[in-house]
């Protein structure tokens, strides 16, 4: 279940799923990355602030250069550059991760020990960077997948994510059932982005009870996150970040 709470008096949203993880995701208010000058202030107060709620230094607070691709890395203590990275793996106490979104699906994975963040547009969804992510902690560090948990956080939902054929096909290839994932209205195909990731993931080996879904669509839910479709590519983004 998806709940809000405040920290350090900025409004974030969290995951029940994700007990024992110290994680959120950014909501307007608590902005921590943007290129628009109107919000540049806020982002640097707000990941002061969080840097100071985590105890650590501003420079271990670290996100890769996302190019959404299905690329996944690992952070490691004193490297803060990733690029062409759109999954990142936390195995230390040192560092905070997070990675940026304004309409693409944010997925954090935790097993009790290390956690995950990645990036999950229609190409890193087609590209299945979610079971890429999970496929790493289980084969780099031993993570039982009976045990992983994920958060599927906010972003353009059912209700709004039209796309052509071409990303439909790319899309619906990555599932054995794709019943439920898709549908036409109105002549125009609407796709479930969030579901069709739990789909891989649950067909990949995790269990369906450990997928917690966010109900937030980043365009209907625009008071409360950034959306590039509906605010005409805006480069403020909410994020989802993690800190062991």
């Amino acid at each position: 279940m998806f709940y809000f709470e405040k920290i350090k008096g900025k409004k974030v949203l969290k995951s029940s799923i994700l007990e024992g993880l110290n994680h959120f995701f950014t909501t307007r208010e608590s902005i921590i990355k943007t290129k628009d000058s109107d919000y540049e202030k806020l982002a640097q107060d707000n990941r002061g602030l969080f840097c100071e709620y985590f105890g650590i230094e501003k420079g271990k607070l670290i996100y890769p250069s996302q190019t959404h691709t299905s690329n996944v890395d690992v952070a490691q203590i004193d490297k803060s550059a990733y690029p062409d990275t759109d999954g990142l793996i936390l195995t230390n106490k040192e560092q905070a991760v997070f990675l940026n979104f304004a309409d693409c699906t944010p997925l954090i994975f935790y097993d009790g020990k290390i956690a995950a963040v990645s990036h999950a547009g229609w190409r890193g969804t087609a590209g299945m960077i979610g079971v890429k992510t999970v496929e790493k902690m289980v084969d780099e560090f031993s993570s039982d997948i009976k045990n992983i948990k994920c958060a599927i956080g906010p972003a353009i939902s059912f209700c709004c994510y039209n796309v052509g054929e071409e990303v439909l096909s790319q899309l619906i290839a990555t599932v054995k059932d794709s019943s439920g994932l898709y549908e036409i209205r109105n002549g125009e195909i609407f796709v479930d982005l969030k579901n069709i990731n739990k789909r891989q993931l649950v067909e990949f080996g995790l269990k369906e009870e450990n997928i917690d879904i966010c109900p937030y669509c980043t365009v209907c839910n625009n008071d409360l996150f950034f959306s590039y479709r509906k605010e005409n590519g805006t480069t403020n983004r909410h994020s989802a970040v993690i800190k062991l």
